[in-house]
C-alpha cells in the first residue's frame, strides 16, 4: 500500500519509567527520548517516502484562580498546589515539530519556541477540552529527512509523585500520512506545483495522468 494514514500516541507512563522532576523544562522526543513508549530509531523518510504531518496534540492545562487546595482535581487535571492567581491544573505542556535540526514553530523574531500548548491542541479531546488550534498548513517531511515531535512541560505539581504511574498525566498524539513509492513522487510533484498534498489531490493527479494517456 503506497498511501496510508498513521497515528502515534506517546504516553509517559508506558515503557521506560519517567521521573517527572528530571524532565521538567526539558524537551523530550516522543519517538526516541528514552521515556514512555518509544520506537527503536528516529522517525525518518527514505528516498522513496514523503510524510505529511496533519495533527499534533498534547495533554491540556487550565489556568486556576482563587485559593485552590493542593492536588485538587479539575476536569481530570491536578492543581499544582499554588494558591491564588497564576496556578495551573495540568502539566503546562507544549509540543514542537522538528525537521532534521530545524524547529517548525517560531516566535515573530524567528527564535524557536516550545511549540503548541495543550490548551490550544489538547489530547485526548473531550467535552472539557476542545481544540482551538489546527495544524494548517500541514507540515511536509521530504524524502531523506528526519523528523520528531518534542514535548516540554513546566508544572511539576501536575504529577502525583516521581513515578511512571504519576506520569500518566502526560501524553502526546501525532497523526500523519505516509506516501510511498509512486505516491511519494506525485507528492513531490504537487509540492512543485504549489498544490496541497493530501490523498484527494494525489488521486486527482493520478486520474489526470490516466486521462492524458487515453
Amino acid at each position: 500500500m503506497s498511501m496510508r494514514s498513521q497515528v502515534y500516541e506517546w504516553d509517559a507512563s508506558r515503557g521506560t519509567t519517567m521521573n517527572p522532576s528530571t524532565y521538567v523544562g526539558q524537551r523530550v522526543s516522543i519517538f526516541v527520548g528514552g521515556v514512555g513508549n518509544n520506537i527503536t530509531k528516529p522517525a525518518e523518510t527514505t528516498a522513496t517516502e514523503f510524510v505529511v504531518i496533519e495533527d499534533i496534540a498534547v495533554t491540556p492545562s487550565l489556568g486556576v484562580h482563587g485559593a485552590i487546595a493542593d492536588n485538587t482535581d479539575i476536569r481530570g487535571l491536578l492543581v499544582d498546589g499554588t494558591t491564588g492567581t497564576g496556578a495551573f491544573a495540568g502539566p503546562r505542556a507544549y509540543v514542537q515539530v522538528r525537521i532534521n535540526t530545524t524547529d517548525y514553530f517560531l516566535d515573530p523574531d524567528n527564535i524557536p519556541n516550545d511549540g503548541i500548548p495543550g490548551m490550544a491542541s489538547p489530547y485526548p479531546r473531550s467535552i472539557n477540552f476542545q481544540p482551538s488550534f489546527n495544524l494548517y498548513p500541514d507540515v511536509y517531511v521530504l524524502p531523506g529527512q528526519v523528523w520528531d515531535a518534542l514535548v516540554t512541560f513546566y508544572n511539576l505539581g501536575a504529577f502525583v509523585s516521581d513515578s511512571a504511574a504519576a506520569a500518566a498525566e502526560l501524553q502526546c498524539f501525532v497523526k500523519y500520512t505516509l506516501y510511498d513509492g509512486p505516491d511519494a513522487l506525485i507528492a513531490n510533484k504537487l509540492l512543485e506545483m504549489g498544490i496541497s498534498i493530501n490523498p484527494g489531490n494525489v488521486d486527482w493527479y493520478k486520474r489526470s495522468l490516466l486521462q492524458a494517456q487515453a
